[in-house]
């Protein structure tokens, strides 16, 4: 069975730090990269990092770039994402995704794209 377990989030203040973890099952982790995703209320799912588990490149979204760092664990089939000078714009939920590595980083940020999805976690950062 597939599974993609979100968890690390919570509230905290503007300008305060979040780690989430994002443990992967049931799929061969080592062919797929995994992104992070958030949606906040009223608005559509967007991309916020990914990590290629077969070569370790890293991708972020404007939005969050020199905030937020992804690094992946092969060893434990999982992925983090350290949330550093968090905002208020930063609530939502975050979701991790898996996608096989093959395809174009183009998609990377296509949440149409990828194949298997978590739950979810609360990030709510107040100001």
């Amino acid at each position: 069975e597939v599974q993609l377990v979100e968890s690390g989030g919570g509230l905290v203040q503007a300008g305060g730090s979040l780690r989430l973890s994002c443990a992967a099952s049931g799929f061969p982790f080592e062919y797929y990269a995994i992104g992070w995703f958030r949606q906040a209320p009223g608005k559509e799912r967007e991309g916020v990092s990914c990590i290629s588990s077969s070569d370790g490149n890293t991708y972020y979204a404007d939005s969050v770039k020199g905030r937020f760092t992804i690094s992946s664990d092969n060893a434990k089939n999982t992925v983090y994402l350290q949330m550093n000078s968090l905002k208020p714009e930063d609530t939502a939920v975050y979701y991790c995704a898996a996608i096989l590595a093959s395809y174009s980083d183009t998609y990377y940020f296509s949440t149409s794209a990828y194949d298997y999805w978590g739950q979810g976690t609360q990030v709510t950062v107040s100001s």
